[in-house]
C-alpha cells in the first residue's frame, strides 16, 4: 500500500464522519436549555478543547510536517504517542460535540473520531512497516499508538520546520472551530420548527 492510497482511505471515512457529525448536529438537542449555567459550562469547555486541540496539532506539525513518511519522527510529541496529531483531533472533535451543551455528544463525537483515526492508523502503520521494517517495530513496540506515556519524553535541541506545512495544518485545525456557529445555527432552526429535534441529549 502507498501514501496515496491511504490518503484517500483516510479522506473517505472523514468525509463519512464529518456527514455523520453534521447530521447529529441538525437533528440533536441537549435536555439542558441553552443559556443554563450546565449548558454554557459544557460548551465553553468545548471550545478550549478545541484551541488545545488547534495548538496542539499546529505544535506536532512542528515535528512531523511534511516528513510523515520519508522520516520516522520518533521525537518531541512523537516519543510519547504514535500518533499526537490524532490524538489532538479526537479531543477537538470531542469539544465540537460539546458545542451542543451535552456532555454525551461531545463524547460521541470523540468516540466517532477515535474510530475513524483507528481505521486510519492501521492503514499508515503497514505502510510505515513496509518503509521501515525493525526500526519501526522497535517503536511501535516502546511508544503507545493513542494514549501517551509522558516518561518516555524526549527532544532535539533544533528542529527543520516547513513554514507551509505548519500553517497548513493550523488552518486545518482551525475547521473544528466552526462547531460553535454551527451549533447556534441549528439551535435557532429547531427553536423556529425549521428542524426536527430527534435526540435529546443529557
Amino acid at each position: 500500500m502507498i501514501i496515496a492510497e491511504v490518503q484517500t482511505v483516510r479522506k473517505f471515512v472523514l468525509g463519512v464522519a464529518i456527514l455523520i457529525g453534521v447530521l447529529l448536529f441538525a437533528l440533536s438537542s441537549a435536555n439542558r436549555a441553552s443559556g443554563t449555567p450546565a449548558h454554557e459550562m459544557i460548551e465553553w469547555s468545548g471550545i478550549v478543547a478545541i484551541v488545545v486541540c488547534i495548538l496542539g496539532r499546529t505544535w506536532c506539525s512542528l515535528y512531523i510536517g511534511g516528513r510523515k513518511i520519508e522520516h520516522l519522527v520518533t521525537v518531541g510529541p512523537y516519543s510519547v504517542t504514535r500518533n499526537p496529531l490524532y490524538c489532538f483531533s479526537v479531543l477537538g472533535a470531542a469539544g465540537a460535540g460539546a458545542q451542543l451543551g451535552s456532555v454525551t455528544s461531545g463524547l460521541v463525537f470523540g468516540l466517532l473520531a477515535w474510530i475513524v483515526f483507528y481505521v486510519v492508523v492501521l492503514q499508515e502503520e503497514r505502510v510505515m512497516a513496509e518503509h521501515y521494517g525493525a526500526e519501526f517495530a522497535a517503536y511501535k513496540a516502546a511508544v503507545p499508538r493513542f494514549l501517551p506515556n509522558l516518561r518516555r519524553w524526549r527532544d532535539v535541541a533544533t528542529l527543520t520546520i516547513m513554514p507551509s506545512k505548519v500553517v497548513m495544518t493550523f488552518v486545518d485545525a482551525m475547521f473544528f472551530l466552526l462547531a460553535v456557529p454551527m451549533a447556534e445555527g441549528f439551535e435557532r432552526l429547531q427553536s423556529a420548527g425549521v428542524l426536527p429535534v430527534l435526540f435529546r441529549l443529557p
